[in-house]
């Protein structure tokens, strides 16, 4: 499945990847590769890498 999609600033700075891993989970990455949260659009929420609840609802570019 592994779709992605690249979050730059307006001068085209790489930022962090949004990858869809599965069906239930979206991952967002910093620039370095590092895990900053997950996404599952099955159950709507959205959580930081140590998978605490960070919000329903996609909010993955927020933790960047």
């Amino acid at each position: 499945m592994s779709n992605s999609n690249d979050i730059r600033d307006r001068n085209g700075n790489l930022l962090g990847r949004i990858t869809s891993v599965s069906d239930t989970r979206v991952e967002i990455r910093d620039k370095n590769g590092s895990l900053k949260g997950y996404y599952n659009p099955k159950i709507n929420e959205t959580r930081d890498r140590n998978g605490n609840l960070v919000a329903k609802g996609n909010m993955l570019a927020t933790l960047l």
